[in-house]
């Protein structure tokens, strides 16, 4: 055979390689050697999991502004596709408040578009992880994160005050939301008001002993109370629902209406169908397929995004939590590929949940199969208990997400950032204000201020200046076109435009990169050099490949020095 078709036969094998499909299949990996103690673990992490789920799903669909069951919908397809492609055996992929939110403020609360953004979501993401461009997540910055995370929690948790305080007709807009609450704080329901109290309290108390139960300040507890404190605490969320509905159903059953309930919700599983890719407003008029994407805007950059960043960065903490590695990559085709199924049984986009994967990896969970157990708990809530969620109240989920976000608000970063470097203290207040206003607009604010800050980093390079009889001048970092006029004006201004003249060492210890633009700026200030006779030497240069122009423009100078008789020897023999 020629040598051609051998390779192309080599490479095919390569391809088909079982090493090739584990890759794709990480499933491959640990299926072979699964075993009942593994099983164990996983089923009993998959029912915790799933008691927490349910009721957070319920909840966040009010935060995306979707009925109930949409939570759930999104609930169930992340755990069957992850156990597949995840390499994490902790992250559990769901609704989360961040993703509810970035969806209301894109789909402003319509089902049929928030289906169709899970799929156009899924595609960019799956995209991505094929053409290997993970990488561009670098350049979210972390004072960017917190400023979103910080903004999200705040608006998320004071947008379920209303319903605490069982208010209706109140704004979606934050600012309007906060007028149109405390002005409406008279018509508040005293029933939504004391449940929403008491639950809040009950769930604070219910973290606080989950919190402290391992702290040297703990009261001594049994083993047997040890695990039953921890799991009450675990499955606080579901207990606090489902006490208040019950307290929402008797009150209900004596004719008092109280509470403000979810209401009738649609039982049953969601049909298996493509979805809509066009829709229809209340008043008949037919909104195209490209008329609802060019509505998505900005925010069909910003969920793909912010989607893979909250997932990735949860599972790298929990990998190295617990001592494995993960696939930055695999992990994009996970979500993305359940965001594309999900589109299909109705969900909204998803993401890792930080809260979930902590509760998976609290209870020992062994493998990504703890998911089809929780995925297999929101099924059966759909498919029987959607007529009990009829009377859940809505000051018991408001609770559950205030909660739940909580945390996210993280205020010391502000002081880390103060003291470690306070530029980075722009690009959070940015995002954290601009949120506010529109939350894509936010993360798009804060990336673009990072950016600014980078470039501004590169244009003004450190140059520390020195006179051993020569000018010498250290650069701290690479030199690219931005700094071409920094550079120049500092050359100028200290060597060339004094009197007399003098000569000048570059000292390149730290320079590793450098582009075409320097160069030609080099080449002009030689010649100034010489029109002045005076000389610009280069020292310490890395002569690498990229710099290869720059050695050879090293042995120009270096002859121009000979030929000018520059008296530089005692200065670069210090280099």
């Amino acid at each position: 055979f020629p040598s051609s078709a051998l390779g192309v036969s080599g490479s095919v094998r390569a391809c088909c390689s079982f090493s090739t499909l584990k890759s794709w299949l990480p499933i491959l990996s640990w299926l072979p050697k699964y075993n009942l103690k593994w099983l164990r673990m996983d089923v009993l992490a998959g029912l915790t999991v799933g008691l927490t789920t349910v009721p957070q799903a319920l909840a966040y669909a009010e935060v995306a502004g979707l009925p109930v069951q949409y939570g759930l919908y999104s609930a169930f397809m992340g755990g069957f596709i992850y156990t597949l492609l995840g390499t994490s055996k902790d992250v559990t992929l769901g609704p989360t408040a961040i993703m509810s939110l970035l969806c209301f403020s894109v789909v402003g609360g319509q089902p049929h578009r928030a289906v169709l953004l899970s799929l156009l979501c899924g595609l960019i993401q799956a995209v991505m992880a094929l053409l290997r461009l993970g990488f561009l997540l670098d350049f979210i910055s972390y004072p960017v994160i917190k400023g979103f995370t910080c903004s999200a929690a705040v608006t998320i948790g004071f947008g379920q005050v209303k319903n605490i305080l069982g208010l209706q007709g109140i704004p979606q807009a934050f600012v309007l939301e906060v007028y149109y609450t405390f002005a409406k704080i008279p018509e508040a329901r005293v029933g939504d008001v004391v449940l929403g109290v008491l639950c809040l309290a009950l769930l604070v108390m219910l973290m606080l002993m989950k919190t402290n139960l391992g702290s040297d300040d703990a009261p001594t507890y049994s083993r047997f109370a040890q695990k039953l404190v921890w799991t009450v605490a675990t499955m606080r969320n579901a207990l606090v629902v489902v006490a208040a509905s019950i307290v929402a159903f008797s009150w209900d059953a004596y004719g008092h209406h109280v509470f403000t309930i979810t209401g009738k919700t649609s039982q049953g599983l969601p049909a298996f169908s493509p979805p809509p890719t066009s829709d229809t407003t209340d008043n008949g008029t037919v909104v195209t397929f490209g008329e609802i994407v060019e509505g998505f805007g900005g925010g069909l950059a910003v969920i793909p995004f912010m989607g893979l960043l909250e997932s990735i960065a949860i599972a790298k903490a929990f990998a190295s939590q617990n001592n494995y590695r993960i696939d930055a990559n695999q992990e994009l085709l996970a979500i993305g590929v359940t965001n594309i199924m999900g589109s299909f049984v109705s969900a909204y986009p998803v993401t890792g949940s930080f809260g979930r994967t902590a509760v998976n990896s609290q209870t020992g969970v062994y493998t990504p199969a703890g998911g089809i157990v929780t995925s297999a708990i929101v099924l059966l809530s759909l498919a029987y208990l959607m007529p009990a969620f009829y009377y859940i109240p809505k000051a018991s989920l408001a609770a559950v997400i205030i909660c739940a976000v909580a945390p996210m608000v993280d205020y010391r970063v502000v002081a880390k950032m103060w003291r470690i470097r306070k530029l980075d203290l722009l690009p959070f207040a940015v995002t954290f204000l601009m949120s506010f206003w529109q939350v894509q607009y936010g993360i798009i604010g804060g990336v673009a201020m990072s950016g600014v800050l980078l470039l501004y980093n590169m244009a003004r390079p450190r140059v520390k200046v020195s006179d051993h009889g020569i000018l010498v001048m250290e650069l701290g970092s690479g030199l690219s076109f931005p700094a071409t006029e920094y550079l120049s004006h500092i050359i100028h201004t200290q060597a060339l435009q004094v009197s007399p003249p003098r000569s000048v060492v570059l000292d390149c210890h730290h320079v590793s990169v450098i582009d075409y633009t320097i160069i030609s700026e080099i080449r002009d200030l030689l010649s100034q050099f010489k029109l002045r006779g005076v000389c610009l030497v280069f020292a310490r240069l890395q002569v690498q490949p990229f710099a290869f122009c720059l050695f050879c423009l090293r042995i120009q100078l270096l002859y121009n020095m000979t030929k000018y008789n520059c008296e530089t020897d005692q200065v670069l023999s210090q280099f």
